[in-house]
């Protein structure tokens, strides 16, 4: 299931919205349009449905707008240290541009192993779709080696580089666990009263703490996701899971007693569903 475990890993999770101003462009809209006009517009595009007025759009016409990265690192002593990290920090006002930048060039930089949830069909296309709409250069990032084995590449579905979750357990069409259904099966926090279609009004609503927290918890849902995987691959023993398990929880609590109240729900989740 999993070859190894390696010694950076970022668990990621994006959020985005419809982008009116690409929207604008490609379908060659009147300036006078509204913003909501823009929008019906681009929802018929996208082939929106009574049943399903608001469909998922192409990713070239949707916009980012949070990123947020549970990482594990091994160190040196045998230990795992879990951060949590978000774009935009809490009340830090950040361009799309300048949250792909922060991003790529970051993964560049440190080479970690991203984990994911449907992440090859979306997450990766849109950072690399929106990264060229908004000219970025994220050469470190980019660079691909001439053998496998002589690093890292983001471009290969045979990388070691990125692991996709959906891809690994998936199977066909309705089959397809989300990963709110995986997680919960599993014992593991889902969606918490927010999801991926409310993330438009939130927007609007320039509730984008709110975004933030609702992306932060997806993170730290697939990494757990991703922990458990390692467990069934035999990659750590029972002592080692727990152990990594109690690292997160005295993580979310440290968080929690910073301000990030949001996680107070995750936890009390967790524990719901772990008895």
């Amino acid at each position: 299931m999993i070859k190894n475990i390696p010694k950076l890993l970022w668990a990621f999770d994006c959020e985005w919205i419809p982008d009116t101003s690409v929207g604008r462009k490609v379908y060659n809209l009147q300036s006078d349009l509204s913003e909501q006009q823009v929008l019906e517009v681009m929802w018929k595009e996208g082939g929106a449905t009574p049943e399903n007025p608001q469909p998922f759009l192409k990713l070239i016409v949707s916009k980012i707008v949070s990123i947020a990265i549970l990482s594990r690192e091994a160190t040196d002593n045998g230990d795992v240290k879990l951060e949590l990290h978000s774009l935009p920090k809490e009340d830090e006002v950040l361009t799309e541009k300048e949250i792909i930048e922060r991003f790529l060039n970051g993964i560049g930089k440190k080479q970690p192993q991203l984990v994911g949830f449907n992440s090859f069909d979306s997450d990766l296309p849109i950072l690399l779709q929106r990264g060229l709409v908004n000219g970025i250069t994220a050469p470190q990032f980019s660079k691909r080696p001439n053998k496998p084995w002589e690093g890292f590449d983001y471009f290969s579905k045979s990388s070691e580089a990125h692991l996709d979750i959906k891809n690994i357990i998936g199977t066909w069409g309705k089959g397809n666990p989300s990963l709110h259904e995986l997680a919960v099966s599993s014992g593991i926090p889902g969606k918490l009263g927010t999801s991926g279609d409310q993330v438009l009004d939130l927007y609007k609503q320039g509730k984008i703490n709110e975004i933030v927290a609702y992306n932060e918890c997806d993170s730290i849902t697939t990494y757990l996701v991703w922990l458990r995987m390692a467990y069934f691959s035999g990659l750590l023993d029972s002592k080692k899971y727990e152990r990594e398990q109690e690292t997160l929880e005295e993580l979310l609590n440290y968080l929690i007693s910073e301000g990030k109240t949001h996680l107070q729900v995750f936890l009390d989740k967790w524990r719901e569903l772990k008895l």
